[in-house]
């Protein structure tokens, strides 16, 4: 719905929405000429004294502040001690989680896929699927046996990374 510029004597259509009060909760709908007008006059801040301003700016900065003084208090302490540990225990904050190790067999089964360590289980499932339709003894249309072999050895890998990544 288009609504008429709400500036007195405009009948422009009004497209541009502008504030009404500090709640911006209603707004005004001016004109493209208007709505620059009314913006550059508005002041968010009027009628307030330098103390509400600066308690609105805080409370729409870091939200409202704490009224229990001992989660305060409890907060301030968790902050000093987090500080204090990160200046005399750096070493600690510097060094890197452990990262888990893959087994010999995850390795293994990985290289018969030619997938890095790194590989998603969305990446080993599609390797599995176009090694196993090319490898596969019915469709293979050379040596027989070696298929079968090469078909077991990439369905075994397939089973131990299935097991690795907890699938069914």
């Amino acid at each position: 719905m288009i609504k008429k510029c709400d500036h007195p004597g405009c009948t422009k259509a009004g497209t541009c929405r502008a504030p009404k009060t500090r709640d911006l909760r209603e707004y005004w709908w001016f004109c493209r000429e208007h709505a620059a007008e009314y913006n550059k006059n508005w002041d968010y801040y009027a009628d307030m004294t330098p103390e509400e301003i600066e308690a609105d700016w805080e409370r729409q900065t870091f939200g409202a502040p704490l009224r229990d003084k001992s989660q305060v208090e409890s907060d301030q302490r968790d902050y000093i001690k987090f500080l204090n540990d990160f200046i005399s225990g750096r070493d600690t904050f510097d060094k890197a989680p452990p990262r888990p190790r893959a087994s010999n067999r995850v390795t293994s089964a990985l290289a018969v896929f030619g997938l890095p360590i790194t590989a998603s289980w969305r990446e080993i499932s599609a390797k599995y699927r176009t090694l196993a339709k090319r490898h596969h003894p019915d469709t293979t249309t050379g040596d027989k046996d070696a298929a079968a072999k090469e078909f077991t050895k990439i369905t075994d890998a397939y089973n131990v990374l299935k097991k690795h990544f907890g699938k069914k």
